[in-house]
């Protein structure tokens, strides 16, 4: 919640039936703030974007979850001192997720999924002489899953605008109750409290870091109601930190950007993000393409499947074991497993004036153990996932 945004993007998979399909990270508040240190400054015009995206994932003859996302944002000038910005977006999910581990062998009729979440957030910031204090408050809304959050956030700058930092507060609130479609889970909560300190500073002329770090505190239900035998520790905490640096290369008029991203949770999850983007302008046109790699272990009570004499999923066997350890924290879900991501993208905008502007948006991700460094999970099929995203954006 304690986002200083320019125009979103849509979160493909981050809607709230789909909580336990993302990749495990709060990162979120720390990666959004923007990489600068200079004066903060009340905008000056009103800003109106929209956006439209597409996900949709995969594994080797199995189509999985497909998203459509159209989203709409606002940032508007108040009296020269204020600004309020606002976003909505309505995803609508279809699809299923596998039952156990990555085999859509086990599939059930309770993991089929067709859904439609609507999500908005407002936020009101008041502009200082070299600070600006927010407030924002979120809404999330599905069938089984409801979200409210509130967010708190301010930065201040030095006498010569070269260092910014950066400290912000962010609570939610989410009930799960999927007794709509058919299951068992009643009304249970969730609730987190996150914390970000962080300093942007500029180093050279060329030359701009920043490092931001993450205590995030939650306790409440985290299991995966639409998975048999999933139990999971009624608290998750992790530390999450981040490091940025760009850099620009006066002889080909562009900008190199990088980052780092450490993660660690008592889940006893773990996990490496290194990404780096390359910003080519080239007349009215922006060319950006990226590249980030993403290494993660597995939690603590993940279960690595069960493989036969001849290396094939032993579906009979897993279950046996899932019912020995009835009572005890476990899943076996490949989202908590250790495996290794690539995720090549490339982000195309044209400048028709330089007020309105569209771009476009493309991802490909793909996942497997054996992309871990030092090897990963056991018995996983490799897990693709394809985004893409059209935007125009209007200043007025």
């Amino acid at each position: 919640m304690m986002n200083n945004k320019s125009i979103p993007q849509p979160q493909a998979v981050t809607g709230v039936l789909l909580a336990s399909l993302v990749l495990p990270g709060l990162a979120a508040l720390a990666a959004i703030i923007p990489l600068h240190a200079a004066a903060e400054n009340a905008p000056e015009q009103t800003t109106i974007g929209v956006k439209y995206g597409t996900y949709k994932d995969w594994q080797e003859g199995f189509d999985r979850v497909t998203v459509k996302a159209p989203q709409v944002y606002v940032l508007a000038p108040i009296a020269g001192e204020w600004a309020v910005e606002g976003s909505w977006v309505g995803d609508s999910v279809s699809g299923a997720s596998p039952r156990w581990h990555t085999q859509h062998t086990q599939m059930s009729g309770a993991s089929q999924m067709s859904d439609y979440r609507k999500a908005g957030d407002v936020k009101v910031t008041r502009y200082l002489a070299r600070a600006a204090v927010s407030a924002s408050v979120a809404y999330s809304k599905e069938h089984d899953y409801t979200s409210r959050a509130l967010g708190v956030d301010a930065r201040w700058s030095s006498d010569d605008n070269n260092r910014t930092w950066t400290l912000g507060y962010g609570t939610a609130s989410d009930i799960i109750d999927n007794t709509y479609s058919g299951g068992s889970v009643v009304n249970q909560h969730k609730h987190t409290h996150e914390i970000m300190a962080g300093v942007t500073q500029v180093l050279t002329p060329t030359d701009i870091a920043q490092f931001n770090l993450t205590r995030s505190l939650g306790k409440g239900f985290y299991d995966d109601p639409y998975k048999a035998f999933d139990q999971r520790p009624n608290q998750r905490n992790a530390w999450i930190s981040l490091a940025r640096w760009n850099h620009h290369l006066a002889q080909f008029d562009a900008s190199v950007r990088s980052s780092y991203r450490y993660y660690s949770d008592t889940f006893g999850v773990q996990s490496h993000t290194v990404g780096v983007e390359w910003v080519q302008p080239a007349g009215k046109w922006t060319f950006t393409p990226g590249a980030r790699y993403y290494s993660q272990s597995a939690a603590r009570f993940y279960l690595d499947p069960v493989l036969n004499a001849q290396g094939q999923y032993d579906q009979m066997a897993a279950f046996s074991r899932a019912i020995t350890q009835l009572g005890s924290d476990q899943s076996t879900d490949q989202r908590l497993a250790a495996f290794g991501a690539v995720t090549l993208s490339m982000k195309l905008a044209y400048a028709f004036t330089p007020s309105t502007a569209v771009d476009f948006k493309w991802e490909d991700y793909r996942q497997s153990a054996g992309m871990r460094m030092g090897g990963g999970s056991p018995g996983l099929d490799t897990f693709y996932a394809r985004f893409m995203q059209v935007g125009l954006a209007h200043r007025f």
